[in-house]
């Protein structure tokens, strides 16, 4: 990837006065501090977190931003450390970042691309943000994303599953640590084989916008390449609450399967909408009629309560991992024992993803020996690491997205406890999700350069 703003006000200059800049690493000469947005210059830096505080997201974002929290406080060498100590790289040691003390502002996405975009903006704007996190709507981290591209700032997206986000919506200042559609898909269809065969009608709800879409069309392609049949696919609005008259036709319409393409507070209610009528107990074509829910996490099988038993879906991470899966998780535990020692629960995957993201961000700025967003994409581009609760991952540097296992989960039929509610079926090897730069799904945009701003 070329990082051409970076190389002309950077190496190009240094090297042409100091002769051997040149032979120096890329990022070495951005060591100054300079010519880059929000250049921190006192003894502190400011991070910038956008979740949605309301909304049908507000539960994930409530625990994005415990996560936050509690990674600054590592990072500025309060608490237990957490995870610094089971990640593979060393160069974070509780100073900060570079030195600087680590501060952070807050901004409510409300799930809305305009409203996300313009906290994000006075974050950026006002703040100083170096870095904008968070967000738990992937039309909310597209827009966001291509914000920070604009500003010249490092976007570290949050909860975002949606193909396009480091698809055709890639940026170069953005990276997502989070699994997308395509890798539930790759990773369920196996288990929905083995589970309820191979001959199946599925109806598909789906949330309108970029991420509905994208799970709709992987999962979709997945469960006919098992030989599934789908009967129909119907968009239902983010803002609904209420998704009876979505249901009722499903009864009627010869499928067999229900799959909720909804998250968060959707979820909840189209699950609890299509219990009420009767789906979990329905026979159709010979089968017993099942629900799928392709991306589900804790918080949201909370609120289904007894409802989620049974129901099969994919999470990026689970708080149980290196308990019941050995030391190819470790760090896992690590980050429950101090989210759960602050917060008084165990941590959602939207929470360890966020508490990841920045961490890397801070190592990566640590690695590069600079704040200049292309010091640190050229530190995170292709960096392998371990350490963080997930096992071994990649950043891939052609799009900018990780690559690691990814996690199959059943709700409990007779839950222990109201933080125990999913199983984990099994746990789907990295190589079994990935797929290449230039995949289908994943076409029609490109990485660009960095933008390091002003």
């Amino acid at each position: 990837m070329s990082n051409s703003n970076f190389t002309r006000r950077g190496v190009l200059k240094t090297g042409t006065i100091a002769g051997a800049g040149l032979a120096l690493p890329t990022y070495l000469s951005a060591a100054s501090h300079a010519g880059f947005t929000n250049a921190p210059t006192g003894d502190t830096v400011t991070l910038g977190f956008n979740v949605p505080q309301s909304g049908p997201y507000a539960d994930e974002g409530a625990d994005e931003l415990r996560a936050f929290e509690l990674a600054v406080e590592h990072l500025n060498g309060e608490g237990d450390g957490g995870m610094l100590s089971t990640f593979s790289s060393k160069v974070l040691d509780g100073t900060g970042i570079l030195g600087k003390k680590v501060q952070f502002v807050t901004g409510d996405t409300q799930t809305k691309s305009d409203a996300a975009r313009a906290s994000a903006k006075s974050m950026i704007e006002k703040d100083g943000a170096i870095m904008i996190s968070g967000g738990s709507s992937s039309g909310v981290a597209v827009a966001v994303q291509g914000l920070c591209q604009e500003a010249g700032v490092i976007f570290m997206a949050g909860l975002t599953h949606s193909n396009d986000t480091t698809g055709k919506d890639k940026k170069a200042n953005g990276f997502r640590h989070f699994f997308n559609a395509y890798m539930s898909a790759a990773a369920l269809a196996p288990v929905l084989e083995q589970l309820y065969g191979t001959d199946r009608r599925a109806y598909h709800l789906t949330a309108d916008y970029t991420w509905g879409w994208t799970q709709e069309e992987s999962i979709a392609a997945a469960t006919e390449a098992l030989g599934w049949d789908t009967v129909e696919k119907v968009r239902t609005p983010l803002a609904a609450t209420d998704f009876s008259s979505y249901i009722a036709p499903v009864l009627n319409s010869g499928a067999d399967v229900l799959v909720l393409n909804h998250y968060g507070g959707n979820m909840v209610n189209s699950l609890t909408n299509a219990v009420q009528f009767g789906l979990r107990e329905k026979q159709a074509n010979g089968k017993n009629f099942e629900i799928v829910v392709p991306l589900y996490s804790e918080l949201m099988a909370k609120g289904a309560g007894k409802n989620i038993a049974g129901i099969v879906g994919s999470q990026n991470w689970d708080w149980k991992l290196e308990n019941e899966k050995g030391d190819r998780y470790t760090g896992t535990n690590a980050f429950v024992k101090s989210f759960g020692e602050k917060y008084g629960f165990p941590p959602s995957q939207a929470a360890q993803t966020c508490y990841a993201q920045t961490l890397l961000y801070a190592d990566a700025v640590t690695r590069a020996g600079s704040f200049n967003p292309c010091a640190v994409v050229e530190a995170l581009e292709g960096f392998e690491f371990d350490g963080l609760g997930n096992g071994p991952t990649l950043y891939r540097a052609g799009d900018h997205q990780c690559f690691k296992d990814v996690v199959v989960v059943r709700g409990k039929e007779n839950p222990e406890n109201e933080f125990d509610l999913v199983e984990i079926v099994e746990v789907t090897p990295t190589e079994q999700v990935t797929y290449p730069v230039d995949h289908p799904m994943f076409s029609g945009g490109a990485l660009g350069s960095c933008n390091p701003g002003a």
